[in-house]
């Protein structure tokens, strides 16, 4: 038997035979169907391409016509504006805050910080050493401290320097009363003197500050400067309002100190002429 005259070989499909080449016979079919949904996809594809261009050219025309109304209608009103507002510009350089002006005191006040600033620093912060045993000399760099926090050194220093207050039995009540007040009245003005010392430290740095500022101050901020300069100043007013009220405490205490003198002295001669008279009395 020749090949050719095999049987034809059958493939079910649902059941029902189907020859092989009635298979291959669709298999064309489906390739042109393929071949046509491709052309249609890249048809779409131009054209989708195709569409922004002429979208792009209506927009275009679109921010033309915007562009070409503000430049007509709203860049006059644009124009009028900037040159009122170089006008007013001009006006505060040349007539309200000149220019020049102002350089000129910024630079009075620059060339004032450079010529004094150091040599008043050298003048409040130089000190002088005079004493020249170890415990005076302890006392003195305490009071040169210009710190409140040497206020419990200071205390302790000048009991070491001016002594303590004699026991109750080797002086009398009155005296060693004297003796402490005294000694509180001197302390007291010590220490208020370190609390001035910082306390002009703070100010002279303020003044500093300010100074600064001035240097490069612009136009419209005297107003705060000079609240600033005023607030300073009522600070300051306050720290010597606190020193003369120390140094009318002082002035006080020695004066009382000085009455209790003359009291003791009358007291004692009232004593002596009670004692001459009784001695003269004939017995």
């Amino acid at each position: 038997m020749n090949q050719h005259d095999e049987p034809k070989q059958l493939v079910l499909l649902n059941g029902t035979p189907l020859e092989t080449t009635d298979l291959s016979a669709t298999q064309p079919k489906r390739v042109g169907w393929l071949k046509r949904w491709l052309l249609a996809f890249a048809l779409l594809v131009i054209g989708y391409a195709a569409l922004p261009t002429q979208a792009h050219a209506q927009f275009g025309d679109i921010f033309s016509k915007l562009f070409g109304t503000i430049q007509s209608d709203i860049g006059s009103s644009l124009k009028t504006v900037n040159q009122l507002t170089q006008a007013t510009q001009k006006l505060y350089q040349t007539t309200m805050w000149p220019l020049a002006a102002i350089n000129q005191a910024r630079g009075f006040v620059s060339t004032s910080i450079s010529t004094f600033r150091n040599q008043m620093n050298q003048l409040f912060h130089t000190s002088y050493s005079s004493a020249t045993l170890a415990a005076p000399q302890q006392f003195e760099s305490i009071l040169h401290s210009r710190l409140s926090t040497q206020i419990p050194s200071l205390q302790t220093s000048f009991t070491t320097n001016f002594g303590s207050i004699p026991p109750a039995n080797a002086a009398s009540p009155q005296d060693r009363v004297m003796m402490d007040i005294d000694d509180s009245l001197g302390q007291e003005n010590l220490k208020t003197t370190l609390i001035a010392d910082q306390a002009q430290d703070s100010i002279l740095q303020t003044a500093d500050q300010m100074e600064n500022q001035i240097a490069l101050s612009t136009p419209g901020s005297n107003p705060y400067i000079t609240a600033q300069s005023q607030i300073a100043n009522l600070r300051c007013q306050a720290y010597m309002q606190k020193m003369l009220a120390a140094e009318l405490r002082q002035e006080a205490g020695r004066i009382a100190h000085d009455n209790v003198l003359v009291k003791r002295q009358t007291s004692s001669t009232a004593g002596i002429t009670s004692l001459i008279t009784g001695s003269l009395t004939p017995r």
